[in-house]
């Protein structure tokens, strides 16, 4: 059951085998149907979830009902809300399904028994940490400066294999344009024989 996020997990730390069972007593593995609802804006985020398989999203609602995508997790990818899981704070986001999936739910004893065991676990999640913070500011800089165009490069680059796995809308809601926005940047980016989708 699993067997991709120990891969995942061994590859990026040097815990053997016998210590990933030892410490993955608690580790729960899931298939949630499209659509399914992982976290809710107001609960507290106790879990980050790999993805073994399949697709998930986090995002905000505003006042007018309109949806606001952070982030896409594709598998072998973990997604959480790490502000709600550290400061124990009702989260901002929700995190849902966009199709059927397979999905470890990783809890706080797991991470605490694999800093207590692993030198290589607690800078891996050092790393892990700051990359994440280095992501974000790469994003609101685009949000707050780049062109459409910018943007939807930018999400090729981070998502390569989700251009056709993700309605046109969620990927405009990602890079903050609207939908006929989008479509004129694929348009304009085929015309210059640049393969988007």
């Amino acid at each position: 059951m699993f067997d991709s996020f120990k891969t995942y997990f061994q590859a990026k730390t040097n815990i053997t085998e016998e210590q990933f069972d030892s410490i993955a007593t608690n580790l729960q593995y899931k298939k949630v149907e499209k659509g399914a609802i992982l976290l809710h804006q107001g609960d507290i985020c106790h879990h980050s979830f790999f993805v073994s398989k399949g697709l998930l999203r986090s995002y905000t609602i505003d006042e007018t009902g309109k949806e606001h995508i952070i982030q896409f997790a594709p598998e072998n990818w973990i997604i959480s809300d790490r502000s709600s899981s550290f400061f124990n704070e009702p989260s901002e986001l929700y995190i849902d399904a966009i199709e059927d999936a397979e999905v470890v739910f990783i809890d706080k004893n797991f991470i605490d028994g694999a800093t207590e065991i692993s030198i290589s676990f607690r800078q891996q999640d050092n790393y892990a940490l700051h990359n994440h913070i280095r992501q974000l500011q790469k994003r609101v800089n685009l949000l707050l400066g780049a062109t459409a165009e910018q943007r939807y490069l930018d999400f090729i680059t981070i998502y390569p294999s989700l251009t056709l796995r993700i309605p046109q809308w969620m990927i405009a809601s990602y890079l903050g344009i609207t939908p006929e926005t989008l479509s004129r940047v694929r348009k304009e980016l085929a015309k210059r024989n640049f393969k988007s989708y």
